[in-house]
């Protein structure tokens, strides 16, 4: 149910981006005013996991995953009225981001329900709802070719459907701690807690990549490697499926293996593979090798940083360590791109930005492997 859950409200976070070029003909927007439409969202659900995971922990999932879903409906239906005003857009799009928020719901739920030698499969099992994004991309403007309002109707009407079903079929392990600070207090001990940034930083090379690769490889291949658009679109949907595959594979292997040790192995395979793609090489099929190897290394890590997550934070403080964990993440994803475009206009070239990537896994590799393996939940 919170995988379902998950994937569903991630699908209506991204509900804007496939559309966005629509928005632009509809409007005629800059491409900082494009760019703004589609980031809104992200910004705001990153941001929003801090709270929703600390109020996650107070109140519990059974109450949180159906107030969440419903309430989402509210911006997904307000997107039909608001498409002939950029304003209202954006509006609308702000509350949209509430979409984004349920990773810090699923986690706690996750984490309280499986036992220690089964949490990395079972949460990276649950983030696999990532892959939300991913049928939006696809789907979106295929069901907006058979009704402008449609996708927003059908979004809406399974969230609807989801709330209803998650009242009544999720449960919150009656065992599970529950905090007694407020709010404000809470968050500002996660925030306290070194771990958490630790854990932060980890997940912001892992599902930073990510996004970053979500927002950018189109962009890359067309310019690049002349490919279509639709060609290069598809190319990269291929990628951020393997992300979602990889994510459950990552969580499975920390299960086993010392979930640190995992993510570092992970990075470093992310690492090489962006040495050899900073050479430029051909897509197929060395290109296109690099790019699938980069896509489960990151994959992997988000899954194991996740299982590490539920090792060694404190039990009444898992949601508000996963909101800031999370918001570090999804948050991490946005400057990478922003990189890329900069070192392509002054050097005409992506090579300096793969190294750049390379770089920073290799620093998360030594530090996972060097720092993190000796953690435990008391010394955190």
């Amino acid at each position: 149910m919170a995988t379902l859950g998950f994937t569903l409200t991630f699908w209506a976070w991204d509900l804007i981006a496939p559309l966005a070029g629509g928005y632009n003909d509809r409007l005629g927007l800059s491409s900082f005013q494009q760019s703004l439409l589609v980031a809104v969202p992200v910004l705001v659900g990153s941001l929003g996991r801090i709270p929703v995971g600390a109020l996650t922990d107070r109140y519990g999932a059974r109450v949180m995953f159906p107030i969440v879903s419903a309430l989402t409906v509210v911006p997904v239906l307000l997107l039909i009225p608001a498409r002939d005003s950029y304003v209202a857009l954006l509006g609308a799009g702000f509350l949209l981001g509430l979409g984004g928020t349920t990773f810090a719901i699923g986690v706690p739920l996750v984490n309280s329900w499986f036992p220690p030698a089964r949490r990395g499969f079972a949460i990276g099992l649950f983030g696999m709802g990532t892959g939300g994004v991913a049928l939006s991309g696809y789907f979106t403007p295929r069901i907006a070719k058979h009704g402008e309002n449609l996708p927003f109707l059908v979004v809406a009407a399974a969230l609807a459907v989801f709330a209803v079903l998650a009242a009544l079929l999720i449960t919150d392990n009656p065992d599970r701690t529950i905090p007694s600070a407020s709010l404000p207090q809470r968050l500002a001990g996660a925030g306290r807690l070194r771990v958490t940034w630790e854990l932060s930083a980890l997940y912001a090379i892992g599902f930073g990549g990510v996004v970053a690769f979500g927002v950018y490889l189109p962009t890359y291949l067309k310019t690049w490697y002349d490919l279509a658009p639709t060609d290069a679109g598809t190319k990269a949907a291929g990628f951020a499926v393997v992300t979602v595959l990889a994510r459950p594979l990552g969580g499975w292997l920390a299960d086993r293996i010392h979930p640190a040790t995992v993510t570092a192995w992970a990075l470093a395979v992310v690492a090489v593979f962006a040495v050899i793609q900073a050479f430029d090489p051909p897509l197929a099929p060395l290109g296109t090798v690099c790019f699938l190897s980069m896509a489960a290394g990151l994959g992997a890590a988000g899954g194991s940083v996740f299982a590490l997550v539920a090792q060694v934070a404190p039990p009444a403080q898992v949601g508000s360590v996963t909101g800031i964990v999370g918001a570090v993440g999804g948050l991490g994803g946005f400057v990478p791109p922003l990189v890329m475009g900069a070192v392509y206009n002054a050097k005409d070239s992506y090579s300096i930005g793969f190294m750049l990537l390379s770089d920073l896994a290799l620093a998360g590799c030594v530090y996972a492997y060097g720092r993190m393996r000796g953690l435990t939940r008391t010394g955190s």
